[in-house]
């Protein structure tokens, strides 16, 4: 036994607490599912736990007493165990359990017996009193509250009726109440200033009487329906006519007034005055849709025109011109802006005289660009007679600030049946098409071309993808060897850049080159190609002599017009030979002989410095310049690469006589000026062997090998080929 166990046995010998606890947990759990209570059923036994030490208490008090008894029926009450079933399993426990857990050995069973049962007889008496009074009370509490209600509801009523007239007679919007044959019965003061401000103009009036030519179709289908109590409410944009003849805009919403037995009755109409908002949206509608300065339609209007005229269906097609002014930021330059601006609203009322047929419209997107559209049958020719009538009107000299400017313009036309492409694709193609105008000389119109269109997207998308290509590593470098035309050994290479494009494989420089110039970007790609070629140069070099003693291959590296404007052309090459330690006679740069011509000192400068360092400078594709050979003496070159078009007849036989005097005069004249001769686009061993009896220095092309990876420069057999 634990001391706790002792201490209690001490402080209760007889037991009688753990049996009350033991008769509290029947009696709870035998009437617990019959109480509305929000006890658990441990805290309800904990409830019950006091009420049956009185039962005990009354059991054994003398004199014997029953009080107790009908107060523990009046705390069940309290308790919520209202449901006769909890009485009737209360009363049940007390007869079965009451005298054998709290009966005492000194008394007799059957005295202990008969005052259990009127212990029963009190609780039920207690309960039923208690239970009496509580329903009576509850009675009485609801009679009050009825009462209460009833007073409330006529105060409610009242003040209800107030706010209603306070609010019908004061409210902002206008407000009517009709029957349900469309008869006004009452009308509040702000509906009838928005009519005009006579009440008999209102009241006492049809409803259908303010039918309006702009209603909206389905108006009077849901008011049908609302009188016959299909709908509760409706709401709408609605214009009515006022006495005046004038026109009021309102948001109208019309609700159903049923009976206290749900049928239709009344009809109850608010009505918000639109009109001024209406107007205000007009106008900025037409702000939002129109172009400041000229008035035109600008370019969201022109697309929600144009969206509906590519999604018409019944064979419906349309044309489309897209104009750019030639030559107009010169104009702002040289005029202002503000002139500028003036010459734009004349081309633009100019522009709009020449679309009046219906079905036509012009618009200005923005700057200088302007579209005009048409849709009809036969839209090839509207189209084309459009865009004729604007050169026709542009041609016209336009007069600014007393000078008479002449205006020219490129204009795309995309033209077809709606429904095959998106507005985007439309003008996308339109103004590709104007910029192929714009390149063919100006002042003119083409129509679009699928092919010339996918050329365009083509080298837009390789154009934005020019500068992640270099960052990912997609660009390699081919090399086509140089061969000396005495002995036939290999004199060096030319490093010819590649572009391993994700999506259209290899390309050639000619498919990126001039994108590379155009954005800028020929500038870092040509740096990576001279350290990548002078890498490779260093690299056969070491191979063949890892001493250091035999000849080092040449390696011939282009150059763009733009590298040789850039002004770290020559801190860079230095750079890059110092980084790899090439010697700088192992490298010759080509210069387009195009890139040089008229050049003024200040481009030479870079390419003399080069040259002092022992650096080649070649003059590539010499011969396509047209340049004045006398310049020739005072260019900082070495070598001159003679173009292909000059020896493509010596493939021949026999070899076209003219190309021999002409090669032989260029090999005299370049050997005068002591520059060496390389010869492009060699392909037949008799146009080799022509080519070294004239004298010619070195030379490449496919019949020695066609550009490759750079260990085919160990592989090639040369000697035997020439």
């Amino acid at each position: 036994m634990t001391p706790s166990q002792a201490a209690g046995s001490a402080a209760d010998p007889d037991g009688l607490e753990d049996r009350l606890r033991r008769f509290a947990t029947i009696w709870s759990r035998a009437i617990f599912p019959a109480t509305a209570t929000s006890l658990t059923r441990p805290e309800f036994e904990q409830h019950l736990l006091p009420l049956a030490r009185e039962l005990s208490d009354a059991l054994h008090r003398r004199p014997f007493d029953t009080a107790a008894a009908q107060h523990v029926g009046a705390a069940l009450v309290d308790a919520h165990c209202t449901d006769p079933d909890a009485l009737s399993r209360t009363l049940g426990v007390i007869d079965a359990y009451l005298v054998l857990y709290c009966g005492a050995d000194r008394e007799s069973v059957e005295d202990s017996r008969a005052r259990c049962a009127k212990l029963q007889h009190g609780l039920a008496a207690g309960y039923a009193q208690a239970l009496r009074e509580r329903t009576l009370s509850e009675q009485e509490a609801i009679a009050r509250s009825a009462l209460a209600a009833r007073s409330d509801a006529m105060e409610a009523l009242h003040a209800t009726e107030t706010r209603f007239r306070a609010v019908f007679e004061g409210a902002a919007v206008g407000i009517g109440i009709a029957d349900l044959e469309g008869n006004v019965l009452e009308v509040n003061d702000t509906l009838t200033r928005m009519f005009g401000g006579l009440e008999h103009h209102v009241r006492g009036r049809k409803v259908h009487e303010w039918a309006h030519p702009e209603d909206r179709p389905n108006v009077w289908d849901l008011y049908e329906e609302l009188v016959r109590g299909d709908r509760e409410h409706f709401r709408a944009e609605k214009p009515f006519y006022r006495n005046d003849g004038t026109v009021l805009w309102t948001n109208l919403t019309v609700s159903l007034l049923r009976d206290a037995e749900g049928n239709p009755e009344y009809q109850l109409a608010l009505m918000e005055d639109t009109t001024e908002r209406r107007l205000l949206n007009l106008r900025l509608r037409y702000e939002a849709t129109h172009d400041a300065p000229t008035g035109l339609p600008n370019r969201t209007l022109f697309f929600e025109r144009l969206e509906k005229v590519l999604t018409a269906k019944d064979g419906a097609r349309f044309g489309l011109c897209y104009l750019d002014l030639d030559g107009f930021k010169a104009i702002n330059d040289s005029l202002g802006h503000s002139a500028g601006d003036r010459l734009l609203v004349e081309v633009a009322d100019r522009l709009q005289s020449c679309a009046t047929a219906p079905g036509e419209m012009v618009a200005r997107l923005g700057g200088d660009e302007f579209v005009a559209l048409t849709t009809g049958e036969d839209t090839e020719r509207e189209v084309r007679e459009l865009a004729s009538r604007i050169l026709t009107v542009l041609g016209i000299p336009i007069t600014l600030d007393g000078r008479e400017i002449s205006v020219r313009g490129s204009i795309g036309i995309v033209e077809g049946p709606a429904g095959e492409r998106t507005s985007a694709e439309v003008l996308r193609s339109a103004d590709i098409t104007m910029y192929r105008a714009k390149s063919a000389g100006g002042n003119r119109y083409e129509f679009s071309d699928a092919e010339a269109d996918a050329r365009a997207i083509t080298r837009h998308g390789l154009t934005t993808a020019l500068p992640a290509a270099l960052e990912r590593g997609e660009f390699f470098i081919e090399y086509q060897p140089l061969v000396h035309l005495g002995d036939g050994t290999v004199y060096g290479a030319e490093a010819l850049v590649r572009w391993c494009h994700p999506q259209h494989g290899v390309l050639g420089p000619d498919r990126f080159i001039p994108l590379a110039e155009h954005t800028g970007l020929i500038v870092p790609l040509g740096r990576w190609v001279l350290q990548e070629a002078v890498r490779q140069a260093r690299f056969w070099h070491e191979q063949a002599s890892p001493a250091g003693t035999a000849r080092p291959l040449r390696i011939n590296v282009n150059l763009s017009p733009t590298q040789l404007h850039h002004p770290g052309l020559v801190s860079d090459t230095i750079d890059v030979l110092e980084r790899s330690g090439l010697e700088p006679g192992a490298l010759c740069l080509e210069v387009t002989e195009s890139a040089l011509i008229g050049a003024n000192e200040d481009l030479l400068k870079p390419l003399r410095q080069l040259a002092d360092m022992g650096v080649d400078i070649a003059l590539d594709d010499f011969g396509t310049g047209y340049s004045n050979l006398a310049n020739l003496r005072r260019l900082p070159v070495s070598v001159l690469k003679l173009d292909r078009s000059f020896t493509q007849g010596m493939q021949r036989h026999p070899a076209d006589p003219v190309d021999i005097k002409i090669v032989e005069g260029i090999v005299a004249l370049a050997h005068s000026l002591e520059l060496a001769v390389t010869v492009e686009g060699v392909e037949t061993g008799a146009q080799a062997e022509q080519l070294r009896e004239l004298g010619c220095d070195t030379a490449q092309g496919w019949y020695y090998a066609r550009p490759g990876p750079p260990d085919q420069l160990h592989t090639l057999s040369l000697a035997d080929a020439v």
